[in-house]
C-alpha cells in the first residue's frame, strides 16, 4: 500500500512538473522577451515591453485608465500581453506620469513611448507604419488626444478605445478625469474644454481609424456623450471607425476574463485588427495635396472612395497613398483659406520626411488653384507664382540651387538628390459651372500658364487635368465643380497612368 501511494505521488509530481513545463513553454511561445524602459530620467514614467516570438510586424501601445489619479495597469494594461503576443503583436504598456496640474506630462510620456517603438522598429521586428494605440477610460481619452492633437511622427496608425472618456465637460463625462487632466482652472476655460473634448479635434483623413468598445450600462463614463460622440465625429468625417457596444459590463472590464462578453469582445477586436491592412515598410509614399476635389467633397466616406483612395487601388501595395486634401483651400497665402497654414500641409511634409530605403523616390501630387480663381482670391494673383514656388521649394529644397541656362531655357542637373520626392503638378479640372464664383477663364488664362512655366523652370511633371478631364462633365456633382464617385475613379485613372509612366 505504501509503495502504491509512493507511485501515485511520484506520478502526480511528474504530471505537475510536465504541466508546469508545458505552461512555461506555452508562455515562451507567445512572449519572446519582456523588459522595462524608463521614459523619464527619474523613472517615474516607464514602458513595459512584451515582444512576441513570432512577430507579425504590428505593435500596440497600451495606455491604462485610472481617472488621471492612478493607473489601472493590470486588467487595463499587462493582462492583454498574452493575447497580443499570441497574435504576433508587439505590446507596450506605458505607465505614464499623472498630470498633477500639467497635462503635458502624460501626453509627453505616451508620445515618447510611441517614438521609441517606431525608432526601434527594425530591431524589434515592427513595421513602423503599423503602430497602434489602445487606451482605457481616462487612458482612452489620453489615447484620443494623441490620435487627434499629436504631431504626425507620434500619431498612431490606428486607435482602440475601451469605454473612453472623450468629453472634458464634467457635466456629461467623468468629473474627476476632466478636473485632473485640465486642472481646476482649466475647467473654467471653455476653449480648452472644447479643444480637449476630442470629438471636436477629429480631422478628415488625418485622424487614424478607430475601434471603440463599451458596455451600454456604463454608469461611470456615459457612452452616449463620450464614445458615441467620437464615433459620430469619425463617421461624419468619413473616417474609418467601428463601435462595439455590449449589453452589460458597466465600466472597467478591460481584458478581464470576468467580463461576460470577454470572448466575443476579443473575437470582434481580433477581426477588426485582421481587417486592417498595413503599408509595406518600403512602400513608395504618395502625398495627395489639394483642395476639396482631393478631399472628396460630396463623396460619402471620401477617405475610402475619393480619388486618392481609388489611386491606391490602381497603384497597388508597392505604394502608400495618403490624402492630405482640405476643402476650400488656396495656393495663395493671402487667399481666404491658405493651404500652407493647414495641419494637413505639416502632415504631408512629415509623411515625406523619412529614412526609407525604397529604390524609387516618393511622389507628391499637387492639385490646387481652383479656389484661387475666385475674384476675392485672385486679387492677389500676382503672388500665385511665388506661393507655388514656395510650396515646391519646401518639398524640394534642392531645387533652390542655381540652375544652368541653355538657349534661354532653365536646365536642372539630373538625377535629383536621393530621397527627394517626385512632384506632379496638376492643372485644375474644368469648372463646368461658376459656382462659388470659381472662374474657369482665370484658371485657363492665368493659373494654368503660371503652373506650366513653373513646371518647366523646375523640371516637374505636369498633369493637364483641365484637358484630360474636359469630356467628363457627366461625372460631376450638381455644382459643376466637384467630381462625383465616378469622377474620382476617372481622376485616379489619369493620375495613376502618369505616375506609372514616369517611374
Amino acid at each position: 500500500m505504501t509503495q502504491e501511494r509512493a507511485r501515485v505521488k511520484s506520478f502526480l509530481r511528474q504530471s505537475l512538473t510536465l504541466l508546469m513545463l508545458l505552461f512555461v513553454a506555452g508562455m515562451q511561445g507567445q512572449t519572446a522577451r519582456k523588459f522595462t524602459l524608463n521614459l523619464t530620467d527619474d523613472g517615474k514614467a516607464q514602458m513595459v515591453c512584451y515582444l512576441p516570438l513570432q512577430p507579425s510586424g504590428r505593435a500596440i501601445v497600451g495606455v491604462p485608465g485610472g481617472g488621471y489619479s492612478m493607473l489601472s495597469n493590470d486588467h487595463e494594461g499587462y493582462l492583454a500581453h498574452e493575447w497580443m503576443n499570441q497574435r504576433g503583436i508587439a505590446y507596450f504598456v506605458v505607465n505614464y506620469r499623472l498630470p498633477d496640474g500639467d497635462r503635458t506630462k502624460p501626453i509627453g510620456d505616451v508620445e515618447k513611448g510611441i517614438r521609441i517603438v517606431r525608432d526601434s522598429a527594425q530591431a524589434w521586428g515592427i513595421n513602423p507604419h503599423d503602430v497602434g494605440i489602445m487606451g482605457f477610460s481616462a487612458g482612452g481619452h489620453l489615447s484620443s488626444v494623441i490620435s487627434t492633437h499629436s504631431d504626425f511622427d507620434v500619431r498612431p496608425d490606428f486607435t482602440i478605445l475601451f469605454y473612453p472618456v472623450i468629453s472634458m465637460d464634467e457635466r456629461v463625462s467623468h468629473k474627476w478625469s476632466c478636473r485632473n487632466f485640465l486642472g481646476e482652472q482649466g475647467q473654467k476655460d471653455a476653449a480648452l474644454v472644447h479643444d480637449f473634448s476630442t470629438q471636436n479635434a477629429v480631422r478628415r483623413h488625418l485622424t487614424p481609424p478607430a475601434c471603440i468598445i463599451m458596455a451600454s450600462d456604463d454608469r461611470l463614463v456615459p457612452p452616449v456623450t463620450n464614445g458615441v460622440q467620437y464615433y459620430s465625429a469619425m463617421r461624419n468625417a468619413g473616417n474609418e471607425c467601428a463601435m462595439f457596444i455590449y449589453p452589460t459590463g458597466d465600466h472597467g472590464f478591460g481584458f478581464g476574463p470576468w467580463f461576460k462578453y470577454h470572448d466575443r469582445m476579443l473575437a470582434d477586436l481580433g477581426a477588426w485588427l485582421d481587417a486592417r491592412p498595413a503599408p509595406k515598410p518600403d512602400a513608395i509614399r504618395v502625398a495627395c495635396i489639394g483642395n476639396s476635389i482631393t478631399d472628396g467633397h460630396g463623396i460619402d466616406m471620401a477617405p475610402a472612395y475619393g480619388y486618392p483612395a481609388e489611386l491606391q487601388k490602381r497603384l497597388g501595395d508597392q505604394y502608400w497613398v495618403k490624402n492630405f486634401g482640405v476643402s476650400a483651400r488656396t495656393m495663395l497665402n493671402k487667399g481666404d483659406h491658405p493651404y500652407m497654414n493647414e495641419m494637413a500641409w505639416r502632415d504631408a511634409l512629415a509623411f515625406l520626411h523619412h529614412d526609407g530605403q525604397q529604390s524609387a523616390p516618393d511622389v507628391v501630387i499637387i492639385k490646387l488653384g481652383t479656389n484661387d480663381s475666385k475674384p476675392e482670391n485672385w486679387k492677389h494673383g500676382d503672388e500665385f507664382r511665388q506661393d507655388l514656388e514656395q510650396m515646391i521649394l519646401t518639398l524640394r529644397p534642392d531645387l533652390a540651387q542655381p540652375a544652368a541656362k541653355k538657349r534661354g531655357r532653365v536646365v536642372r542637373k539630373q538625377p535629383k538628390p536621393e530621397g527627394s520626392p517626385q512632384i506632379f503638378l496638376c492643372t485644375p479640372i474644368p469648372a463646368f459651372k461658376s459656382t462659388w464664383n470659381i472662374n474657369d477663364e482665370v484658371i485657363v488664362n492665368n493659373i494654368i500658364p503660371i503652373q506650366q512655366e513653373v513646371a518647366r523652370k523646375y523640371g516637374l511633371h505636369i498633369i493637364d487635368l483641365h484637358t484630360l478631364y474636359a469630356n467628363d462633365g457627366d461625372k460631376m456633382l450638381s455644382d459643376g465643380i466637384h467630381p462625383d464617385g465616378k469622377g474620382a475613379v476617372r481622376l485616379a485613372e489619369i493620375i495613376a497612368a502618369e505616375v506609372m509612366s514616369n517611374k
